[in-house]
């Protein structure tokens, strides 16, 4: 592939995960149905397709990215590792001020746990990196805690963080003053608790790690020779999550109703729900590739144009769907049936959509995606205009 040519089928892909997180954060109101949990039909299928796999592939790639940023100014004789750093700062940065307005923002996780890729460049052997990987999937720590719960050690029996959050109850219907205090108090430890206790930054840092190792194999920017390979992920993923399905209550250790310690069941039960958004997500995006490649791009391609904008786009939907739900704004999280957020979650994905689409005809960049370039190489000379826009 050519320095610099977008990869159509990740673009694509992109889009896909992030309209995946949109339909999420709509079942959830944007983490306020939590508050008062009703789940139903749309709310079980929304969460069954989407919910842990959407933003396992935002990692993914983002592991993808790197590699391919990296691929790219090694070509050139250029190490860009510091220049990476200070990218993930500047996303950081974004990602923090993000947080302030939707605590479940992505950004923050990503961009810190980015640093994790810079030392990961430098293994060139791919055993090497599977085996890194696999060991951030077993979830050595969760078992480890499930294994100590069980053997009567304080520490391990202790409840996270987030469970004693109660900063949503006082922003459901607070003032934009009362958001951002409260955000940025136990909405970011409460985040960072949830990450840290349920496992997803392992999961992460795997994730990253098996990106990387897909940019170096081609998978992407070759499907049609890696064709074998997808094909064995559709079905080895499907017969791995099948099986988790199965065993899944018979794995689990005695909950508190049977006099076993809680944490012992519920750092087990994350270690497994972890393996099993593993699964499915190999599954989706196996699938997804293999339908690029045979009858299904021209339906496909249009999740694109979203997938080049995602920043943007992501940063939007926070900024239009928290005043419609919260109660500084409209304060709709209350009156709005799950059907109807997700039917508004379609339109407006829709609409943002179509707003790439007419952007892109005029501009090469997305616009925090240019601002994040050009503060990536610190200079405003970054052409952001088409020559032959009007």
């Amino acid at each position: 592939m050519p320095v610099g040519e977008r990869l159509e089928v990740v673009d694509a892909l992109r889009g896909f995960a992030l309209f995946g997180l949109l339909m999420v954060h709509m079942v959830e109101r944007f983490e306020l149905y939590w508050i008062e949990p009703r789940p139903d039909v749309w709310f079980d299928t929304v969460f069954a397709i989407f919910a842990g796999k959407s933003f396992a592939i935002f990692a993914l790639l983002f592991g993808f990215g790197f590699a391919t940023i990296m691929s790219n100014y090694r070509r050139r004789g250029v190490s860009f590792a510091r220049r990476f750093a200070w990218r993930l700062l500047l996303l950081f940065t974004l990602g923090t001020l993000h947080a302030l307005l939707y605590r479940g923002d992505i950004l923050q996780v990503l961009a810190l746990m980015g640093l994790v890729l810079i030392p990961f460049d430098k293994v060139t052997r791919p055993g090497v990196l599977i085996i890194i990987a696999a060991m951030l999937f077993l979830q050595m720590p969760l078992l480890l805690q499930s294994w100590a719960a069980a053997q009567g050690f304080a520490f391990a029996q202790q409840p996270p963080l987030f469970f004693s959050d109660t900063g949503l109850a006082q922003i459901a219907d607070g003032n934009l003053g009362t958001l951002i205090a409260t955000n940025a108090g136990p909405g970011f430890s409460g985040k960072w608790s949830f990450y840290w206790s349920t496992g997803r930054l392992s999961q992460i840092a795997g994730l990253f790690v098996v990106g990387m190792q897909l940019q170096r194999l081609g998978a992407f920017a070759r499907p049609e020779t890696f064709r074998a390979g997808w094909i064995a992920a559709l079905v080895g993923s499907g017969v791995l999550w099948s099986a988790l399905v199965m065993a899944g209550g018979m794995l689990i250790p005695p909950g508190p109703d049977d006099g076993g310690a809680p944490m012992q069941a519920q750092a087990f039960i994350w270690a497994l729900d972890s393996w099993r958004a593993l699964a499915l997500t190999a599954l989706q995006v196996a699938l997804f590739v293999l339908l690029w490649q045979w009858k299904a791009r021209s339906l496909l391609r249009w999740f694109a144009l979203s997938g080049r904008m995602t920043l943007t786009l992501y940063v939007f939907q926070s900024a239009v769907m928290v005043p419609m739900f919260y109660g500084f704004g409209l304060g709709l999280w209350r009156d709005l049936t799950t059907a109807q957020s997700v039917l508004i979650g379609l339109t407006f994905f829709a609409l943002q959509t179509a707003f790439a689409a007419w952007w892109y005809r005029r501009f090469l960049y997305g616009p925090l995606e240019w601002a994040w370039r050009a503060g990536t190489l610190t200079t405003w000379s970054i052409p952001m205009r088409r020559r032959n826009a009007g």
